[in-house]
């Protein structure tokens, strides 16, 4: 009866070209697939409901914890902020470098007037302004206290000036404007502080790298923060993880609820610290527009950029998910059953 058999299958493999023939696909196959995405779905919406409902349970403790990371992450920001309104103060930085091109005595007004306009043209230049002989004498007459002796002199001896704005500050391109400018028919001499120049961009590289390393300093201190605050849950919950892992629990669906957890805690953190940067610039800018219009100039700070504004909360959830991460991996294996 078994050889019977075997002879049939035989002849039904050579049939089927000498293999046999494959099992056609089960339904069931693609309704276990579905199946299995519905609950890995309802297994996160669960994490996250539970994740909700133990942060709902304290509110205050919650809300210290989120505004502990929030000033954490306010005052880089803030910083980085305040320097790129700085840099606008008072016309931009470049007015600091300015190149003073002294012309010949003998260029006359028309001349000056074309070599300005000529200047103003070049692409490395943001403004050329001409400063007439007689505009100069006059300055000359006021700043100095010399105007009786000066009224003496039988020619004005002051050239004109043309004085000569950057589009930005770097050394080696402002030194190569000047060479440039100096070849300049009419142009007698061509004088830049290259000094205040190099002290300009070192304050400039000294706001940037303290604001870089006050980053990094408040980014350890939020990884700290949220570490210890799921390790504080991670011990409440102790004996119910264990009693998961002893089940058959695995460490993803026991990590899965923290990481939630501190992603949470970082939208909030993040959204807060928006808010805090955002009624701080305000309230500062009440001081800063008093003080400008003393020295009768339009300046004020300007407020968080939206986009930087999404950046800080999209870096927060992202942290404080890290932060979860590293908390829970390093108690995951204190946390078998015994």
């Amino acid at each position: 009866m078994n050889a019977k058999r075997s002879a049939d299958s035989s002849a039904a493999e050579r049939i089927g070209g000498g293999r046999p023939k494959p099992s056609p696909k089960r339904p069931d196959d693609e309704l276990d697939f579905a199946g299995h995405l519905r609950a890995w779905l309802e297994n996160h919406r669960a994490s996250l409901a539970d994740s909700l409902g133990r942060l709902a349970k304290h509110p205050f403790g919650s809300l210290f914890t989120c505004l502990v990371m929030a000033v954490a992450l306010s005052l880089p920001m803030g910083l980085a902020l305040l320097l790129d309104n700085i840099e606008r103060l008072g016309g931009s930085w470049q007015r600091a470098a300015q190149i003073s091109l002294f012309l010949r005595m003998d260029v006359p007004p028309e001349g000056g007037a074309r070599l300005q306009a000529e200047i103003q043209a070049l692409p490395e230049v943001a403004e050329a302004e001409l400063i007439s002989r007689e505009q100069a004498l006059v300055e000359f007459q006021q700043l100095s206290g010399l105007g009786e002796a000066l009224r003496e002199l039988p020619d004005n001896p002051l050239p004109a000036v043309i004085l000569v704005t950057p589009e930005e500050v770097d050394k080696d391109r402002l030194e190569q404007l000047r060479a440039q400018l100096a070849g300049l028919p009419g142009v007698e001499l061509a004088q830049l502080d290259l000094v205040w120049v190099e002290r300009l961009t070192a304050i400039l590289k000294l706001g940037d790298r303290f604001v870089f390393g006050l980053s990094l300093l408040l980014i350890a201190t939020l990884l700290l923060v949220i570490g210890n605050t799921i390790r504080l849950h991670i011990e409440n919950r102790r004996t119910e993880i264990e009693v998961v892992k002893l089940v058959g629990g695995t460490d993803g669906y026991v990590r899965r609820p923290f990481l939630y957890m501190g992603a949470l805690y970082g939208l909030g953190a993040g959204l807060l610290a928006w808010l805090l940067l955002a009624y701080g610039l305000a309230w500062l800018n009440e001081a800063v527009i008093s003080l400008a219009g003393l020295y009768g100039s339009e300046f004020s700070l300007g407020g968080v950029p939206l986009e930087d504004g999404i950046y800080l909360v999209i870096g927060a959830v992202f942290l404080g998910y890290i932060g979860a991460w590293l908390a829970v991996a390093r108690h995951l294996n204190e946390l078998a059953p015994r």
